[in-house]
């Protein structure tokens, strides 16, 4: 550098000093974020990711989970078959008289209760008719009475020589005319108050009712002698109780009947039902009916319970689930549902063998008892399963087992 250059140098040497300053931080900012990615690969990839093998670190220390023998509990076995709600009874009312549709009594859809007034019908034709049919009693009773005096002087004549037994013959025959009109004027009277009184409709049970099919000032069909279709008014269903109707596959009916009849008159015919938006069966039933052959087209059987509605909550033609007992309890294993994972078409128990490994188990499960679920085969009393920690183990490597314990709740969820 030569002598000139020097002062120079010495002016610009602040400079030169904070563009390297400034460089050095920059070089370091870099260096810092790229040690935080190598941490962070480090921490979610493993020790050995982006690092050699002489700095990788390693943990020798396997997961922690907690483990438990399965537990033994009597249970019994039970089936839950699908069903259908529908009402005992059942009704289309249609009139029995003809007529001008002039009262409705009910809003469509509420609760009617037994002899509820519903539909009204003109009932003035039937008043008429109901009042002639008293006059033309009136007036055979008139005649009656008439034939029996004459019968009366018929015989009192023929005592004398005034009169003739052809003359008593005759009045008896007058009479009995006069009685048997007497007879069909009553008869018509109790037919024309029986249309009379058909003008109003009621109902014949409790129960709810749907739309009403015809308006006020409808012409309405109704005969009780004629076989053309009457006029639908509407429909009634019963509700309280209600049916639940099921249908049993030939083996689960054979199961079923074999433990019906080992009990014999013990028996109670006791079923459960849930509703396609309950998770528990709630609504007790009685099973009362079960059909006398197995369907050849379908190889099932129908069956039946009748299942209390005081609440009203159980709707003619909705689904629900009914579950059936069908052998008696017997000891079974219950493990927690959580410890059972679904692999594909199978359900697996993860199990930690003696030396610490874990090792997955087919199994084929039952129905929930008490908060747990029944395994049906594929375990033994001496596995034991990860109840708690499942997500920290995987099949074949070494875990540390804690003991834990299996309890049995109260509720008893579905199937």
């Amino acid at each position: 550098m030569s002598e000139a250059d020097r002062p120079e140098m010495a002016q610009r040497g602040p400079e030169l000093a904070q563009h390297l300053r400034e460089a050095l931080s920059a070089t370091w900012i870099m260096v810092a974020l790229l040690l935080g990615v190598m941490a962070a690969s480090h921490h979610y990839l493993g020790s050995s990711f982006l690092l050699p093998p002489a700095y990788a670190q390693s943990s020798d220390t396997p997961p922690s989970v907690v483990v438990s023998y399965p537990l033994q509990h009597d249970e019994d076995t039970r089936i839950a078959f699908l069903g259908q709600f529908s009402a005992v009874n059942r009704v289309e009312l249609r009139a029995q008289v003809g007529g001008i549709l002039s009262e409705i009594h009910f809003t469509d859809g509420q609760i009617v209760h037994q002899g509820d007034l519903l539909f009204v019908i003109d009932p003035t034709p039937y008043e008429i008719t109901l009042a002639q049919a008293k006059a033309t009693l009136a007036s055979a009773q008139a005649k009656y009475l008439l034939a029996k005096q004459e019968l009366y002087r018929a015989q009192t004549l023929k005592e004398t020589t005034f009169g003739t037994a052809e003359n008593v013959d005759e009045r008896t025959a007058d009479a009995s005319l006069a009685e048997a009109a007497v007879e069909s004027a009553t008869a018509t009277i109790r037919d024309a108050a029986f249309d009379l009184q058909h003008c109003n409709i009621t109902a014949p049970f409790t129960g709810r009712i749907g739309a009403h099919q015809v308006s006020i000032g409808s012409l309405i069909a109704g005969s009780r002698f004629s076989t053309s279709p009457t006029t639908l008014l509407t429909t009634l269903l019963s509700l309280n109780p209600i049916y639940m109707n099921f249908d049993m596959s030939e083996a689960d009916y054979l199961r079923f009947d074999g433990y019906r009849r080992a009990l014999g008159p013990k028996f109670d015919g006791k079923v459960m039902i849930r509703l396609s938006n309950e998770t528990h069966f709630l609504h007790p039933g009685q099973l009362d009916f079960v059909n006398n052959e197995i369907d050849r087209s379908s190889g099932t059987i129908h069956a039946r319970a009748t299942v209390p509605n005081d609440d009203l909550s159980l709707i003619p033609g909705a689904f629900g689930r009914v579950r059936l007992t069908v052998s008696p309890p017997a000891p079974a294993l219950l493990v927690p549902d959580a410890s059972v994972l679904l692999d594909q078409d199978q359900h697996i128990v993860l199990t930690v063998a003696a030396d610490g490994t874990v090792v997955p188990k087919t199994v084929d499960i039952g129905g929930m008892r008490g908060g747990l679920r029944i395994i049906e085969s594929g375990l033994t009393t001496k596995d034991r399963v990860i109840i708690d920690g499942i997500v920290r183990a995987n099949p074949g490597m070494k875990v540390t087992a804690d003991p834990g314990s299996i309890k049995y709740g109260a509720s008893d969820a579905q199937k």
